[in-house]
């Protein structure tokens, strides 16, 4: 049975379907900036992936992902087909699943084992376009999305005080380091060693000046490691494609 800290078996049941293979902490918790205390405004999330039920390959029910949101728990389980696909298309959180470290997965099954150990398949020079995408849509929610459904009261209260979403721009800032470090070294770093100097940026200790300052270097440099960089042009199709069939014929 698979066991959350400080969530009852009831929830659990509800949030993780049956036959997930792969499940972490993700998010703030992974990245090792979350802010605790009484002027938190970050979540406990959750991401998995999950094998579906054999009528889902073979009859005619479907199951693509479950989402769930409950207090501070805020979590996604994919089903296996669409987290493969979502790999293949260099999405930086789904990647970064493959990349925590051990104390922050919550239940590695042997077929989630196996996604682990073929994490290279996935890696290539389209992650590019990917990290720097997310990261221009955080630039703009930065100071445009002031007030969004998706806001609670204290964060609302953070872009009063100090003129921009603070933690939209912490989230811009580690984007743009972490794909840069993936198109240097193929590697994806989600644990965080500039976390106390992102978690500066969330509780507002940087102007948006000097925000937008680094987001501008770091764009640039990321231009740069995409050009130069040594990773494939594309990931593994084949390779990743081998491992999804065999990871579905010896788990239904």
């Amino acid at each position: 049975m698979i066991k959350i800290a400080n969530m009852s078996p009831e929830d659990i049941a509800h949030i993780v379907p049956p036959n997930t293979i792969l499940l972490g902490y993700m998010g703030s918790i992974s990245h090792g900036t979350q802010i605790v205390g009484p002027d938190s405004i970050d979540d406990k999330d959750i991401m998995g992936c999950a094998v579906g039920p054999i009528e889902c390959y073979y009859g005619l029910k479907k199951f693509e992902q479950r989402e769930c949101k409950r207090g501070v728990w805020d979590s996604v389980i994919y089903e296996l087909r669409k987290y493969v696909c979502l790999l293949l298309k260099q999405n930086p959180n789904v990647l970064g699943l493959l990349w925590l470290q051990r104390k922050d997965y919550i239940h590695i099954s042997p077929a989630g084992q196996r996604l682990i150990d073929n994490r290279t398949l996935f890696v290539s020079k389209k992650a590019y376009h990917s990290f720097v995408g997310y990261a221009h849509g955080q630039l703009h929610r930065m100071t445009h999305g002031a007030y969004q459904g998706y806001m609670g009261q204290k964060r609302k209260q953070l872009v009063d005080r100090h003129g921009y979403d603070t933690k939209n721009a912490a989230h811009l800032v580690r984007l743009l380091r972490m794909g840069i470090e993936y198109l240097v070294e193929g590697e994806l770093h989600v644990f965080r060693e500039d976390a106390p100097e992102l978690k500066a940026i969330k509780r507002g200790e940087w102007t948006l000046e000097r925000v937008q300052r680094e987001a501008d270097r770091l764009f640039e440099l990321a231009r740069e490691a995409h050009v130069r960089s040594s990773l494939p042009s594309g990931p593994d199709y084949g390779g990743a494609e081998k491992l999804l069939v065999s990871i579905l014929r010896d788990t239904l």
